[in-house]
């Protein structure tokens, strides 16, 4: 059992960690930069420390004066909620490095779910259905990539291979579109996450998309706590979350939840994690990819 836990994050979930580790007993300490010095984490936290720096980079995203915190109030471990370094694989390894136990995947499976490309295959393999599409190797090539889109079939979706939030995406209709979007795409990548390789997919059109929530424990355990619908969307932006969702059968259900386990327990999966897939109008479903940490709609499954 900890003693004490760096809560590394601010706002609604630093709140919820503190107060679900102080009923059991461990003191939580909050970090915060200046303008949060008077929020709702701080007061509520055993102890709070000041992260000095007016952006996020050198506060909230600086991982090592997080960890050097960590280490001077003798904490035993650090939560990174959600959001800021919670899929950040350098950071969880450093924390290891440290003495600390990072609450959530390891650094290598992070790394392994980050490149969406490289997990697409490894869930494949283990029979997880996917999307039809195309390698970041196909893509790099002008003429590789027409190829490709043409073996797949309009429309195509342009997508960052290390994307995510919406980001570095783009629908293909036509084929006179493709190397501007694709260029477009590549560049929005390389702005938001520094690698700039894409890859491609079937457009599925009008699909639901659904997420399971697991938990996986270190002795190869893995559990999900069924599914939450997240279809109603703004720019891939996920405006309702609801659960149960209302389109799934218990047969189709049922399959979705083994493919999440499955997937889970396929790269070593610990702590928890959301697998997120799309279902088209048949009823067919697909791996769009795992959500490596603790996510913001979390709450919507508490109340099921």
């Amino acid at each position: 059992m900890f003693r004490k836990v760096l809560i590394a994050n601010r706002g609604e979930i630093a709140v919820r960690i503190a107060r679900t580790l102080q009923p059991m007993g461990i003191r939580a300490v909050a970090v915060y930069s200046d303008p949060d010095r008077a929020e709702p984490h701080v007061a509520c936290a055993d102890e709070a420390y000041r992260l000095p720096g007016s952006t996020a980079a050198e506060t909230y995203l600086c991982g090592e004066r997080i960890i050097e915190i960590a280490q001077t109030c003798r904490a035993d471990a650090v939560h990174p909620g959600y959001g800021f370094l919670a899929e950040n694989a350098d950071f969880a390894e450093a924390c290891a490095e440290a003495g600390l136990v990072f609450i959530g995947p390891s650094p290598e499976v992070l790394r392994a779910v980050g490149d969406k490309v490289n997990a697409k295959e490894t869930f494949a393999a283990a029979g997880v259905p996917v999307v039809p599409g195309c390698t970041p190797k196909e893509a790099s090539n002008p003429r590789r990539l027409a190829r490709a889109a043409d073996r797949i079939g309009y429309p195509v979706l342009v997508k960052a291979a290390a994307g995510g939030g919406g980001k570095g995406m783009r629908v293909v209709e036509r084929k006179e579109d493709l190397a501007d979007a694709a260029a477009a795409c590549a560049r929005e990548a390389k702005a938001a996450f520094g690698d700039d390789r894409i890859f491609l997919e079937t457009y599925i059109e009008r699909p639901r998309h659904v997420e399971f929530q697991i938990f996986a424990d270190h002795h190869g355990n893995v559990v999900h706590l069924f599914e939450r619908e997240c279809s109603v969307q703004r720019r891939h932006q996920k405006i309702v979350e609801e659960s149960p969702a209302p389109a799934l059968t218990p047969a189709l259900r049922q399959a979705m939840a083994e493919a999440a386990v499955t997937a889970a327990r396929t790269i070593g999966y610990t702590n928890a994690g959301t697998v997120e897939f799309m279902v088209d109008e048949s009823g067919a479903f697909y791996f769009l990819e795992v959500n490596a940490r603790l996510q913001v709609e979390h709450p919507v499954t508490e109340m099921v």
